[in-house]
């Protein structure tokens, strides 16, 4: 058994993938407990993976996982998450942009009680206009309307208990608001400093349009929170009013039918056509707050499918290597 687990998806790396495992390796051998390290290819089209089985097939402590396809570094963690072993499980990006010798800090943190430590990248290297501004921007954002202070929910570099992150369904790209998720389940959060090194090889997968990305999914952030198991709260109050405003325009226009005759469909014939409308519209809102309803339902049930598909993984075990499709 585990104590440590060391998450890492990769996606064309081949330029950082062995020099990260050197690195990873003599920082939590110098820790002491018993670890593990799991790489996740997700999907690469170079040599990463070939070069992360050449790894696991020499070191047991090592897990990897393939990927059928890019499914994106959500599914990717993901995958690393539901198959790490340790009581303490560690996530960081592939491209050395990420320190390991930074992770004992973030481990005394986790020993001090916390569910979730957060990395602050307080000192950032990148475009001023086109990643720091707006990535501010986000953050402010997501910290207000999740509740969670903290400056940084972008980066990866992240440490959990493991019955706190396997318990937060993962899809989409949702990595980023893993802590603000987490509050939901009333996980305990801190924030340390973090360095931010430029990326010495590769490419980065990184543009401005993640960004606007980002801002579409605070939406999805924020009705998480605040409706996840209640989703007919939202819906139906919405469509409730929006029924309760048909019914009194129409119930107006039949009194002004009774109360004084005439040809009340030609003289308020727009009135009747609004009406009309906000009634149906009332009706699909609880419709689909009722259908919401049906998906929370199955959301707990024991039948989630994970969001990714994996080919094989490959560790070495008693000398030799095998693999589990």
């Amino acid at each position: 058994m585990f104590k440590y687990s060391i998450v890492v998806p990769f996606h064309d790396e081949e330029e950082n993938v062995t020099t990260l495992y050197d690195q990873l390796k003599n920082v939590m051998e110098h820790v002491g407990d018993r670890f593990e390290i799991i790489f996740v290819d997700d999907g690469s089209r170079d040599r990463t993976y070939r070069l992360l089985e050449e790894i696991a097939a020499v070191d047991s402590r090592v897990l990897v996982i393939k990927l059928r396809r890019n499914f994106g570094q959500t599914s990717a963690l993901a995958a690393g998450f539901d198959n790490a072993q340790g009581d303490f499980v560690l996530a960081m990006d592939g491209d050395l942009q990420h320190d390991p010798s930074e992770i004992p800090n973030f481990l005394a943190k986790l020993e001090e009680g916390y569910d979730v430590v957060s990395g602050w990248r307080a000192q950032r290297l990148d475009s001023f206009v086109l990643r720091r501004i707006p990535s501010r921007l986000a953050n402010w954002m997501v910290a207000k309307l999740s509740g969670v202070k903290i400056h940084d929910f972008g980066t990866t570099f992240k440490a959990y208990r493991r019955e706190v992150i396997q318990s937060i369904p993962l899809y989409g790209q949702m990595h980023r608001f893993i802590p603000a998720l987490a509050s939901w389940w009333g996980a305990s959060i801190c924030e340390i400093p973090i360095s931010n090194p430029p990326r010495g090889a590769g490419k980065s997968h990184y543009g401005i349009t993640r960004t606007f990305r980002v801002f579409l999914d605070l939406l999805t952030i924020r009705f998480l929170l605040k409706y996840m198991t209640r989703p007919l709260h939202f819906f139906g109050s919405y469509g409730a009013l929006s029924v309760l405003m048909g019914m009194m325009m129409s119930l107006g226009l039949l009194l002004m039918k009774l109360l004084r005759g005439g040809a009340i469909l030609h003289q308020h014939g727009p009135w009747f056509i609004v009406a009309s409308v906000l009634i149906l519209a009332g009706v699909q809102l609880i419709g689909i707050g009722l259908l919401g309803e049906l998906q929370v339902r199955h959301f707990y049930s024991p039948q989630n499918r994970a969001p990714y598909a994996v080919e094989r993984m490959v560790r070495l075990r008693s000398s030799e290597e095998t693999m589990l499709s």
